[in-house]
């Protein structure tokens, strides 16, 4: 696979990114509890997916999770899932998120607080062999996370 992503570098991250939600929806270990950390390095390397609030509460899950681990982020988890609820009743509907690569204004688009450098980590080496295998599994999350806080910035952290 050759085709790079412009956005996070790694080739084949859409098709690597959909091999882990599968994983990650298993609810298995070690891929389930780590969904909302996996998803949220995904959409911050990925920025003209992000909706409107340029993934703040993204940032706020992965410094949670590299500051205090899974305990840390749980409840900022179980959260979002609550206000990403379809059952959610009496609230707006949450912002549609940005079509890739068209930065509307209904997100922040790749332009609006992008990333200020590449990853030294994407999914694609958490996906190693692509099968993302569970031996260091946490790990590597741990090492995505971290790159892709890096590469926000120091006000990211």
């Amino acid at each position: 696979m050759t085709d790079r992503c412009e956005e996070c570098g790694a080739p084949g991250c859409e098709e690597l990114f959909h091999r882990l939600l599968a994983l990650d929806h298993s609810r298995a270990e070690p891929w389930g509890p780590l969904h909302g950390v996996s998803v949220a390095c995904f959409l911050l390397q990925h920025p003209s997916r992000l909706a409107v609030g340029g993934g703040a509460r993204a940032r706020a899950f992965l410094r949670a999770y590299l500051d205090g681990g899974l305990p840390a982020v749980n409840g900022l988890v179980g959260r979002a899932r609550a206000a990403n609820s379809h059952r959610v009743r009496g609230r707006a509907p949450r912002p549609a998120a940005v079509a890739p690569g068209t930065g509307t204004e209904t997100g922040t688009g790749a332009g609006a607080g992008a990333p200020r450098s590449g990853f030294a980590v994407t999914i694609a080496e958490v996906g190693q062999d692509r099968t993302f295998p569970a031996a260091g599994f946490p790990e590597r999350v741990r090492a995505w996370a971290a790159a892709t806080l890096e590469g926000w910035g120091p006000d990211s952290a």
